[in-house]
């Protein structure tokens, strides 16, 4: 079921966004060669606490697995998504997507952003390029009156134009109360099939987008997605607030992000609402 927010609700999401993306930029400006993983989910989880919210992620229970034991999901490389934080030491040439999640005020607050660390190869570079923008092509099509599969095939279609391999398995997801709420998101879809749009709803649109194929694996751990064929994968993920008559609000930011480094590929944030 989809609870739709009202205006009061919004603005309490819209805290617990921003928090997010400014617990982003924090861990941003550590993201460098020999930085253990462990220690950049240290940091968002104090950064989270101090001002007065709790990490979303951690202790999170998804089906049979186990509760999930970082703040932060830090995949790199050919990790997708849930990778767990532990003793890794970043080496320059990773990529590194960060997911972040924050309750604040009785709301969660979900957002993801792809870091390189030191010189990428120009085929990573241009891999998060095209899922970033991927990003936005779906934001694009989040009005009231479309649906679900119109957001999911601007995202496809861009990414498969590129050569890319665009994650099935996993989607994006409607946010509030609760960090996994009605609807799904998926990152395919046809044009004007699927729930249809309507003001008052929120939720994350998030494009997981591999160089090669777009088969996955999960570990043994539970949580751990990979890319079937070891090659990179890119993550972006913004919060939407769906309103009528206008384009949708993006509740979270990654402007705190672009305001502490300079990605070795071109990104201009655009706003919404």
């Amino acid at each position: 079921m989809v609870h739709l927010k009202s205006e009061r609700e919004l603005v309490k999401m819209r805290a617990s966004a921003d928090l997010v993306g400014r617990t982003l930029a924090q861990v941003a400006q550590r993201i460098e060669p020999g930085v253990r993983l462990i220690e950049l989910d240290q940091l968002a989880e104090t950064f989270i606490r101090d001002h007065g919210a709790t990490p979303s992620f951690k202790g999170y229970h998804m089906g049979d697995g186990v509760n999930f034991p970082g703040s932060l999901c830090i995949s790199v490389n050919d990790v997708i998504v849930h990778g767990i934080p532990n003793q890794y030491r970043l080496r320059a040439g990773d990529l590194i997507s960060v997911d972040c999640g924050a309750y604040l005020n009785g709301y969660h607050g979900d957002s993801a952003f792809t870091f390189a660390v030191g010189e990428i190869s120009e085929a990573d570079a241009q891999l998060c390029r095209v899922t970033y923008e991927s990003l936005y092509k779906g934001i694009e099509q989040s009005v009231h009156g479309n649906r679900v599969g119109d957001i999911g095939h601007a995202v496809q279609e861009h990414c498969e134009r590129h050569g890319f391999g665009v994650v099935e398995a996993l989607v994006g997801h409607g946010i509030g109360r609760k960090l996994h709420e009605d609807p799904s998101i998926p990152n395919v879809g046809t044009r004007g099939k699927g729930k249809r749009l309507k003001a008052g709803m929120t939720f994350c649109i998030e494009p997981m987008i591999n160089r090669g194929t777009e088969e996955v694996y999960t570990a043994k751990d539970g949580w751990t997605v990979h890319t079937a064929d070891g090659l990179n994968s890119a993550h972006y993920e913004h919060m939407v607030a769906i309103r009528k008559g206008q384009p949708a609000e993006i509740l979270t930011t990654f402007k705190y992000i672009e305001a502490v480094i300079t990605p070795p590929y071109q990104l201009t944030e655009v706003t919404h609402g």
